[in-house]
């Protein structure tokens, strides 16, 4: 039997069966199948969540089939779920359209972006989620519906999964734009000094500190009326594919085979920094090559916390004796309405630590998580965390909502697994058949 292994190799499951549906029926059926035998029932991705969320032991829907724009038009795109963003990007932009804003990732699916909670950063246009008009979605019951408001709109826009499987998602789109791309090294303790300045200055902020240093690459992006001037083939190379990824790689290995290098490489790495700026088509600035396979912990904090964190982050990496290879990021969001996206109802800043994948350091993400969490911090649903449904009733105002239409919904839990278990609870699944594998911390 086959197995699904996630991007970073930490998740994998060997369900009862694959299915790789083509339509909405096709998805339905599976869903009625798998409450007549018992079992449950998830649709992938692609892959690029750490943590257990689209996994289950029973039916496992690949997302292949259910590609393509669907309608077009009014302001709005509606693209079957299994759509990935990349594909998505280069479709809009040959009709001259553009997303308002995305996260750095293009191999994720529409859907498996959405029900995470994918965010990017921006000071006033919220993740995918926050763009959502219209969701189909196939119900545990083996219905098919569409909603545009309401209770079931607003907690299956970030839904985890766990109200049903999404067929297709609707989307405002606006005429193709550029952005103007500034990337700069700054010293870490002028950021600490000056974040509400940084962060109100620009449309799309973006830095990451490098540890062991003082020096933060500072990106940012803001819309330009052009004219265009992109970056040349071989600086496009040479930035995203060779010096962050390529050389990166080498530096990781190097310092996972020589522990005691990697404060110097860090030094190094921020020594040779330099400014540099481009303007071209928005999802090429929004957008990053990811090569290096890496464990990622990400938490969504209120904005106002952002400087104190980071002193924390910096404190805590600085007295450990742990040697971080990975850049800490920080990116902001305005308050979103999604009930379980982790911008809900409050400005948010978030802080993302990676770890090279041969070189997992569990008490590294403990030691911020509990940062974290102190100041009110919630996960990302799709990136590594301890948390479990005690705490997170505490943090999303609108859980127990959640949970309420989730165990009306789906009473049996068809869609439940370990991780969605922890994460909002299991009592109401207990008689629920079959078991499907949580998280793994590492």
């Amino acid at each position: 039997m086959d197995a699904f292994v996630n991007w970073a190799r930490n998740q994998s499951v060997t369900p009862v069966e694959f299915r790789t549906p083509t339509s909405a029926a096709d998805v339905a059926r599976a869903v009625r199948d798998a409450a007549a035998g018992g079992r449950r029932v998830r649709m992938l991705g692609t892959g690029h969540s750490f943590t257990g969320v689209a996994l289950s032991d029973g039916i496992l829907l690949r997302p292949d089939g259910l590609t393509g724009i669907l309608k077009l038009g009014d302001g709005e795109v509606t693209v079957a779920a299994g759509t990935p963003l990349r594909a998505l990007n280069e479709e809009l932009r040959a009709h001259g359209l553009a997303l308002a804003n995305m996260g750095d990732i293009t191999a994720q699916t529409v859907a498996g972006a959405i029900q995470t909670g994918t965010h990017g950063t921006g000071r006033e246009i919220g993740g995918l989620a926050d763009q959502v008009t219209e969701l189909e979605i196939v119900l545990a019951d083996g219905s098919i519906t569409t909603v545009r408001e309401g209770d079931l709109f607003d907690a299956a826009r970030v839904g985890l999964g766990a109200l049903g499987i999404l067929t297709a998602v609707t989307l405002r789109v606006e005429p193709s734009f550029l952005l103007h791309a500034c990337r700069e090294p700054v010293p870490f303790s002028r950021i600490l000094d000056t974040i509400d300045e940084l962060i109100g200055r620009d449309e799309h902020l973006d830095f990451f500190w490098l540890p062991h240093t003082d020096t933060c690459l500072v990106k940012r992006n803001n819309r330009s009326p052009g004219p265009a001037q992109p970056p040349s083939d071989f600086k496009r190379w040479l930035d995203n594919v060779f010096l962050e990824n390529t050389l990166f790689g080498v530096m990781c290995a190097a310092g996972a085979c020589f522990p005691g290098l990697i404060p110097r490489i860090n030094r190094v790495s921020a020594a040779v920094l330099g400014a540099s700026e481009c303007v071209d088509t928005s999802y090429k600035i929004f957008t990053s090559v990811r090569e290096v396979r890496f464990l990622e912990m990400e938490y969504a904090i209120p904005r106002h916390h952002l400087a104190h964190a980071l002193r924390e982050t910096r404190d805590l990496v600085e007295r450990s004796g742990w040697k971080i290879t990975f850049p800490v990021e920080v990116r902001v969001t305005p308050p979103s309405d999604a009930w379980l996206s982790t911008a809900y109802g409050r400005p948010s800043a978030y802080i993302a630590c990676h770890i090279y994948r041969p070189t997992p350091n569990p008490a590294y993400f403990e030691g911020v998580e509990e940062i974290m969490t102190r100041l009110g911090g919630r996960p990302h649903w799709g990136k590594l965390h301890t948390r479990d449904a005690a705490y997170l009733s505490t943090v999303y105002p609108r859980f127990a909502d959640f949970v309420a239409l989730r165990d009306t919904l789906d009473p049996r839990g068809l869609f439940a697994n370990d991780y969605l278990d922890q994460v909002l609870g299991r009592d109401a699944h207990a008689g629920a058949s079959g078991k499907s594998p949580g998280p793994t911390a590492m």
